[in-house]
């Protein structure tokens, strides 16, 4: 069966928005790569830390994560048409507002997340293009019904420059660990990452 599309996430009380598209392939491996979550109760190490979870792979991964990567870069550029490729995204279902509460409903209501997706794949929905990929337009994602406001879905899809600047070294610092065996492709995302949050401001 043809995949159309591969969802990524974490568990961010802040920083990820709640849903966003990788520019292309390579972008979305990149995505994948730097997956993370704040630590629950449930988890080991202190609450609230931020845990590298690559691909959500980490535990189960017989070899070393950064050949993984590789392979996936490599489906990509054996792909004949890249354009066919399924399109990648990262979702966050768990971001806050400054007072700790929950933005996003969750559970049933992720499936209007997932028509915006679907309407991606398809080329009917609205995005603005953003240094960490797509991010749905303002009213791109249906709330109605919800006791979700305008501004809640601003605060869910902003991508702070700011946070996104210090999220930088914490990437950088995640694909030390790899060394010479990390793929040039997903340092090189790192570089214009950053780059391209030096263009905008705080």
């Amino acid at each position: 069966m043809p995949i159309s599309a591969i969802l990524f996430g974490g568990r961010r009380a802040s920083v990820v928005p709640l849903v966003f598209q990788s520019h292309d392939w390579d972008h979305g491996v990149f995505l994948g790569s730097i997956m993370a979550s704040e630590t629950t109760a449930a988890a080991t190490g202190a609450v609230g830390n931020l845990r590298r979870d690559p691909f959500a792979m980490l535990p189960f991964c017989g070899y070393n994560m950064a050949d993984y990567f590789a392979h996936w870069l490599d489906v990509g550029a054996a792909a004949p048409d890249r354009e066919l490729l399924p399109k990648i995204f990262y979702v966050n279902w768990f971001r806050k507002d400054k007072d700790g509460k929950w933005l996003w409903p969750g559970y049933g209501d992720n499936s209007r997340v997932l028509e915006w997706v679907f309407h991606r794949v398809t080329g009917k929905a609205d995005a603005v293009d953003t240094p960490i990929g797509w991010v749905p337009s303002s009213d791109a994602i249906d709330i109605e019904g919800l006791s979700v406001s305008k501004k809640d879905m601003e605060e869910l899809l902003n991508v702070d420059t700011g946070e996104w600047k210090a999220e930088v070294p914490s990437i950088r610092q995640h694909f030390a660990r790899f060394g010479d065996r990390l793929p040039k492709t997903l340092s090189d995302a790192v570089d214009t990452l950053e780059r391209r949050l030096s263009q905008l401001p705080d």
